[in-house]
């Protein structure tokens, strides 16, 4: 009969929690596939699913709670290649728990931005939010979500504090990595095109780059660091003034995958062979390295599983009131030596 009660009144993830002997979290981990389960209580609480006939899918069950079971994206990055991969990962780590997306594109700069975040919320009733950079790197935008309480992931490139969860990438390090790579290749004329200072991500990565030439003896004069705004016209651009430098660098590192295809092109419209002339990298791995002759060496980033990492801590946040945070440790960042580099030229 109490079976047949919770049937009719549609279980919740509480009654599959007691009827396993378990946690709501634990329930919560077997939703949401975390590897934290073992696949012997993994396959007991998936029994007392079917049991009970328990559907996370349920878009009814969500509103019952109170909740609208929409997921917002604040944004304000104009590269599709590496956006269109997030909310990929974003909504397929959605779909089973039975949320879906709203994205809300945002100016950074706009002086009303903390309001018109909070419009978008009172507006949409989203559940919870994930914040990309850089906009995920204000503080003043993690204090103001913090203090209203809105469950909330921010994905960055410093820790910041005000979110439920932060995943935190090591741009730095990879930067830095990326530094060792051309230097070993006997590079020692080597330039950098940074993204907007006023990123964090961008100074990360330039603070890594030329951290890690200077400890391998290596010069980066100012005429070797043009500033560029992580788009392809502004990678061109640099791309030619760099080489119409009289000594002009072999290497050249941009610190995004878009900004390192214009400096192919420039380097192509001086009549110079990559790598053969001139070795070029990028940062992010997104679909355009490999749309590029030759293959472009960048710095993998996992957007698409720290999406879905992202998007699991925030469920987990929305249904239980708090994530398991040693969960969602943004995945380690990857060299990925393509055929875009090559050894100095002699």
């Amino acid at each position: 009969m109490a079976n047949g009660d919770k049937r009719a009144r549609a279980a919740t993830i509480h009654d599959v929690a007691a009827a396993a002997g378990v946690s709501a979290r634990t329930v919560s981990r077997v939703i949401n596939r975390s590897p934290k389960v073992g696949e012997e209580t993994r396959k007991a609480i998936e029994a007392v699913i079917a049991q009970l006939g328990f559907s996370p899918n349920s878009r009814a069950r969500g509103l019952s709670a109170g909740r609208s079971n929409l997921i917002g994206v604040v944004q304000d990055d104009p590269n599709a290649h590496v956006i269109g991969i997030i909310q990929r990962g974003i909504v397929d780590a959605a779909r089973e728990p039975g949320y879906e997306l709203i994205v809300h594109p945002a100016d950074r700069n706009d002086p009303a931005l903390l309001d018109n975040i909070r419009s978008f919320i009172a507006k949409s009733r989203v559940d919870g939010l994930i914040l990309l950079p850089p906009i995920s790197e204000r503080a003043d935008v993690a204090a103001a979500l913090g203090a209203m309480g809105l469950p909330c992931v921010g994905m960055a490139a410093i820790p910041v504090d005000g979110y439920g969860v932060a995943m935190v990438s090591d741009e730095r390090g990879a930067a830095a990595e990326m530094a060792g790579h051309l230097a070993d290749l006997g590079h020692r004329r080597i330039a950098t095109v940074t993204g907007p200072r006023e990123f964090q991500s961008s100074r990360e990565r330039e603070t890594g780059f030329r951290a890690a030439l200077e400890a391998r003896g290596i010069d980066l004069p100012p005429a070797y660091v043009v500033e560029g705004d992580y788009g392809f016209a502004s990678g061109l651009a640099a791309g030619e003034r760099l080489l119409a430098l009289a000594d002009r660098p072999t290497a050249i590192f941009a610190g995004n995958d878009m900004m390192a295809a214009g400096v192919m092109k420039a380097g192509h419209l001086r009549g110079l062979r990559v790598p053969d002339d001139l070795s070029v990298a990028g940062f992010d791995d997104s679909d355009l390295a490999a749309m590029l002759t030759p293959d472009l060496t960048t710095i993998r980033r996992p957007l698409l599983e720290n999406a879905r990492r992202a998007t699991r801590a925030l469920i987990e946040q929305i249904e239980q009131g708090e994530a398991d945070t040693e969960g969602t440790v943004a995945g380690p960042l990857l060299l990925v030596v393509r055929g875009s580099t090559g050894r100095v030229p002699v």
